[in-house]
């Protein structure tokens, strides 16, 4: 029965990795604008390395004050100071932040309140690939907690901070694999099921949702809420999952997958341009806007998965955005 489950898996992902190869080969959009952002704030979750570091190196150079918010903060002292020598701006923090425990998150969100007057741009870009049957100390799959519940947490907190710095945005980084989840009210913290091949996309759905959830009850505020999808990487956000298929990625991953720089320009793009600040609840490719592939959903539908989001997480009633 493990056998075929991973035999699954691996017919699951290399399908994935060719669709993927796919659109890479015909799009590779470039962040055209060269603004500066001094005097801004940013939040850039998982930004030590990778994609997220790449954006924290573009946006740094610009001249915006930039908080790391990262679980390993080793790594990301180092990913700051390097910053700093590049650039020469010394406005750069890394800040501890463990996606995977809402205290961090709270702990996090109550330190940078009290430490900073405003938030500019909210940049949930960490995430991971896990698979494990592995369940976090708040009782949620760990995979989804980090690449979603943790981030809902996060944003609802900071909200307030956002409305009050508007113009301001919110950009949740995805995945074109969001079209592969499902969404089981049931099922949202694999109550009746543990999917590990279908466990990343759900989150990744969860993510456009949220994002389009944010950007309905945040209109009229000045604070924008987008999705990006930022192509296939080369990252190390496969290093969790099994040795096999990992070795097959990195090796198709150096010949056909983006560079981390090049999986930065549509987050860049959004943080930067005119568009980003007035479009919202929209979902980007390659710097652009295109129709989220996303199967609709009912009004019902989407206030019962805020509802179902906002228990899972703890958030009390008056820090729920309505």
């Amino acid at each position: 029965m493990e056998y075929n489950i991973y035999c699954q898996l691996l017919l699951y992902i290399i399908l994935i990795v060719i669709i993927i190869i796919i659109i890479n080969t015909v799009t590779k959009g470039k962040c055209t604008d060269s603004r500066r952002l001094d005097g801004q704030v940013i939040i850039i979750t998982g930004s030590s390395r990778g994609i997220g570091k790449c954006t924290a190196l573009d946006l740094a150079k610009r001249g915006a004050k930039i908080i790391i918010a990262c679980n390993d903060i080793i790594e990301a002292n180092e990913a700051r100071d390097e910053i700093i020598k590049i650039t020469g701006n010394e406005n750069i923090e890394a800040h501890f932040l463990d996606l995977s425990s809402f205290l961090s998150v709270r702990e996090f969100v109550k330190n940078f309140i009290a430490n900073e007057k405003r938030l500019d741009v909210l940049i949930n870009n960490a995430g991971t690939a896990v698979t494990a049957k592995k369940r976090t100390k708040d009782g949620l799959p760990l995979g989804l907690q980090v690449n979603h519940y943790g981030h809902f947490l996060l944003t609802n907190l900071l909200i307030d901070l956002l409305k009050k710095s508007a113009p301001s945005r919110i950009i949740h980084v995805s995945s074109i694999l969001h079209i592969l989840g499902r969404l089981d009210f049931d099922n949202m913290n694999s109550e009746k099921s543990h999917n590990m091949t279908t466990l990343y996309c759900d989150s990744k759905l969860y993510n456009v949702l949220g994002s389009n959830e944010f950007a309905k009850r945040l209109e009229g505020s000045g604070v924008t809420s987008n999705c990006v999808y930022p192509g296939a990487v080369r990252t190390n956000i496969f290093e969790h999952i099994l040795l096999p298929i990992k070795m097959i990625i990195v090796v198709l991953g150096i010949l056909f997958f983006k560079t981390p720089e090049e999986g930065a320009q549509t987050t860049i793009h959004l943080a930067v341009s005119d568009e980003g600040s007035k479009v919202s609840g929209k979902y980007f490719v390659d710097c652009k806007n295109i129709n989220c592939l996303n199967r609709p959903y009912s009004n019902e539908d989407r206030q019962k998965f805020w509802d179902k989001c906002c228990d899972l997480v703890g958030l009390k009633p008056e820090e729920r955005l309505i």
